[in-house]
């Protein structure tokens, strides 16, 4: 019997979160702080024609109405030059007349035979403009069931709102200190089983060379059952931390990245919610703590919290580097020990 081939080292399997080694490599904010990946897939045209349902059914609500705007424009435009390469004769005015208003005529009543508006004192009376009428009226028809399934589509998908702070901060936690961020839920419906995950990204120096390296941080809580209102996400700095010891200075030359995943399950919809977030080094604030967010209960006892101050801080010292025992460590302000 041939032995089974022994497992991959730790140090053999790769670690890059699904970025690929390419794009680990390079020297660049891997996902935006609205947790969108610092990505191009094509242009956003290739997208469209591609993938046209997917593409208007996660663009924002002002992107989504200038582009059906626009192709309803378009649509009008292209029979409009329908109708004029059907001849002068092809639209005549209540009275008989054959008059040709140019595009703008041929446009208009384009607009009216696609929305079913009536014709008012232009009508189609040739058998060629008539064929483009009964084409028209189709396209409108099918166009119209299209963009009501997307708008339908878009109302029915849920979109949780949950809110980043602006910064993460390095804050006293138990004797010690702790990487933290804060989150609150926007909306009024209600998120369950809420799960996060931490992961640090940062530049080492290899055997290879300089490598962007990716390690999952371990956090205070991992699972939160109900997220009504706020969390603040807490990785301890211990010894077991790969934070510990480090300096802002060494985050920042070293181009660190916080990358943050959250889900949950939507009660409204009772499907599996994700959401995603980053901080890089820059936006960590070092010997700072998040303020309080609940505000005095309401006289009937509600629970209360000021979304305003989902960001706030205040300046909170950090313990001394040499300061809870064991041996002597390096001195400094930002050694987070």
């Amino acid at each position: 019997m041939t032995a089974p081939a022994p497992a991959p080292s730790p140090q053999a399997v790769p670690n890059d979160l699904g970025f690929g080694s390419v794009v680990a490599a390079q020297s660049r904010r891997l996902m935006n702080r609205d947790g969108s990946f610092n990505v191009q897939r094509g242009s956003r045209i290739g997208a469209l024609l591609g993938n046209p349902y997917h593409l208007l059914l996660t663009m924002g609500w002002p992107s989504f109405l200038v582009t059906m705007a626009g192709v309803y424009l378009l649509i009008n435009a292209l029979f409009a030059l329908a109708y004029m390469a059907a001849g002068p004769g092809a639209l005549a005015e209540a009275d008989g007349a054959f008059r040709s208003g140019g595009f703008l005529q041929a446009f208009f009543f384009s607009v009216e035979t696609f929305a079913t508006i009536g014709y008012g004192s232009i009508t189609a009376v040739t058998p060629a403009s008539n064929i483009i009428v009964l084409v028209e009226a189709f396209v409108g028809l099918v166009s119209v069931a299209l963009v009501t399934g997307i708008i339908f589509a878009r109302f029915s998908r849920p979109v949780p709102h949950i809110r980043f702070s602006d910064r993460a901060v390095i804050a006293p936690y138990r004797g010690g200190a702790g990487f933290m961020f804060r989150i609150a839920n926007a909306h009024r419906n209600e998120i369950v089983g809420v799960q996060a995950t931490v992961s640090l990204a940062r530049f080492q120096e290899t055997p290879s060379g300089r490598t962007r390296t990716f390690t999952q941080l371990a956090l205070e809580r991992t699972t939160v059952v109900f997220f009504s209102l706020s969390w603040t996400v807490v990785h301890p700095i211990d010894e077991q931390s790969p934070l510990w010891g480090l300096t802002r200075q060494d985050l920042i030359d070293s181009e660190a990245e916080f990358l943050i995943l959250l889900s949950g399950t939507d009660e409204t919809f009772f499907q599996i919610v994700s959401v995603r977030g980053s901080y890089t080094a820059d936006e960590v604030l070092w010997g700072h703590r998040f303020t309080n967010i609940f505000l005095p209960p309401a006289p009937n006892g509600v629970v209360r919290i000021d979304l305003g101050r989902l960001s706030s801080t205040e300046p909170a010292t950090l313990p001394s580097p040499s300061g809870r025992g064991g041996a002597p460590r390096a001195r400094g302000p930002e050694v987070v020990r």
